[in-house]
């Protein structure tokens, strides 16, 4: 268990006050623009350790990169994030967990876990024209 510092605070702190997925570099830059002088490797642990804890949810853009979000539901559910600008909306999707445990049940599968993420384009960032057509 790591011991609470004033650098994992901020990040703590910050985290809370964040609405969307973050990369643990784009925390980093927030931390150091808000005046906070924590390192990066520093980010990068507490994020794996909230992570490890379930204190953080995780998905990873298409890029590969790990991005981070304190969410609001401490129940199972998914995402919607717009690739452009993070805007992330948490959901209740019955239809998906339904759906696991059938095409589990299909192949003699039980405990059957999943991840679903979807991604697309922000009705403002659509509006800006931000986005790759």
């Amino acid at each position: 268990m790591q011991r609470m510092t004033r650098q994992r605070a901020a990040v703590g702190e910050l985290l809370a006050d964040t609405d969307d997925f973050r990369s643990a570099q784009q925390l980093h830059e927030m931390l150091r623009e808000a005046g906070h002088s924590v390192g990066l490797a520093t980010v990068y642990r507490t994020m794996q350790t909230l992570a490890e804890n379930g204190d953080v949810d995780v998905l990873r853009n298409a890029e590969g990169e790990s991005l981070y979000r304190r969410c609001r539901k401490q129940v199972h559910h998914h995402h919607l994030v717009c690739r452009d600008c993070g805007r992330t909306v948490e959901l209740d999707a019955a239809i998906v967990e339904h759906w696991a445990a059938e095409v589990g049940q299909a192949h003699g599968f039980v405990d059957v876990e999943h991840t679903a993420e979807l991604f697309g384009t922000c009705a403002q960032c659509a509006r800006r024209g931000s986005h790759d057509a």
